[in-house]
């Protein structure tokens, strides 16, 4: 019984994650929620040359926040930055080429931004899902140096600056993929057995959702959340995942409709009157496991991702000071 109460959740929930899902679920939205100003505010949103990075910062843009685009791809950031200027009339848009899967560039980036720059929000968008094992310069399993290992050391880099601001935020863009996962700390690099990209995505996805709840016990002074943007339209769909895109592409959420949750974590007021640490998905907070699922993991385990995670930052903080 349980197995099938649980099949009918999955699939209702996938019906949620469609356009469909949104229309319905922005019924209950407060317009007024977003309709805020935030020029003086400063935002970060890494990957944010395409899809719901860009849709994000374009309508934080909109609202007069000073807006850091953390791109890989010069050209293609250019082009983004400029869209955005012309479009909202913002000319307080500044762009970084920075590669999230390489470690030392992070930290080089984040040190001399601190430097430089304040920061209210921090928006962890950029990821990537690589569908054969490949691994890096650093000799990283490209998925974990980009969604898991980027983004923590994005974040703890920065979060000395976020503490000095007022009403300080991190939204981490994850995935309900992560609901068929448990953590598995045994083998982070996904080096033994057969390699499936999906699963590793959604491994990676789980880890960001244990990263957010561990961020969110130890730095009190700043409200961090993730969030399930649904499933959208966007680049790195279509060329990740060409088969389900044929399958589910009269159905897929515009890019903006999957940057929705992500601009109300950042902007709204009625976002830190929540909890820190929790999972959203359209506005409101949602279970980070299906009912009677054995995803659960137990604290050693995510203990264990926290410490391995600062090993590897630190050697390669080291490794970029040198």
């Amino acid at each position: 019984m349980s197995w099938y109460r649980n099949t009918v959740w999955f699939v209702k929930g996938l019906r949620e994650y469609t356009r469909g899902g949104y229309e319905s679920a922005s019924k209950r939205f407060n317009p007024a929620d977003v309709e805020v100003d935030v020029a003086g505010r400063s935002f970060l949103v890494t990957g944010a040359n395409s899809g719901i990075g860009k849709a994000t910062a374009k309508e934080i843009a909109r609202r007069g926040g000073t807006v850091h685009l953390v791109c890989r791809n010069k050209e293609r950031a250019e082009v983004a930055k400029e869209e955005i200027v012309t479009e909202t009339g913002n000319q307080n848009i500044f762009l970084h080429i920075v590669d999230l899967s390489n470690p030392k560039e992070i930290w080089k980036f984040a040190e001399k931004f601190q430097n430089e720059h304040k920061l209210n929000v921090l928006i962890n968008n950029a990821g990537c899902m690589v569908n054969n094992r490949e691994l890096t310069e650093d000799g990283l399993e490209k998925n974990f140096a980009t969604n898991t290992l980027g983004t923590y050391i994005m974040t703890t880099a920065l979060v000395p600056l976020l503490e000095k601001a007022a009403d300080a935020r991190v939204i981490t863009v994850s995935s309900g993929g992560m609901l068929v996962q448990k953590l598995n700390v045994s083998d982070l690099q996904s080096g033994n057995g057969p390699f499936d990209g999906t699963m590793v995505y959604a491994q990676n996805k789980r880890q960001q959702v244990v990263l957010t709840e561990q961020w969110a016990k130890a730095h009190r002074n700043i409200h961090f959340s993730v969030m399930h943007p649904g499933w959208a339209d966007t680049p790195a769909v279509r060329s990740s995942m060409p088969d389900f895109y044929e399958r589910m592409k009269n159905s897929l959420r515009t890019e903006a409709q999957g940057a929705d949750t992500v601009l109300w974590l950042a902007v709204s007021a009625e976002a830190t009157k929540l909890p820190s640490g929790l999972f959203f998905q359209d506005r409101q907070p949602v279970p980070t496991h299906l009912p009677l699922a054995y995803t659960h993991s137990p604290p050693e385990d995510e203990k264990k991702l926290m410490e391995v995670l600062e090993e590897f930052s630190q050697k390669f903080k080291s490794a970029s000071a040198g």
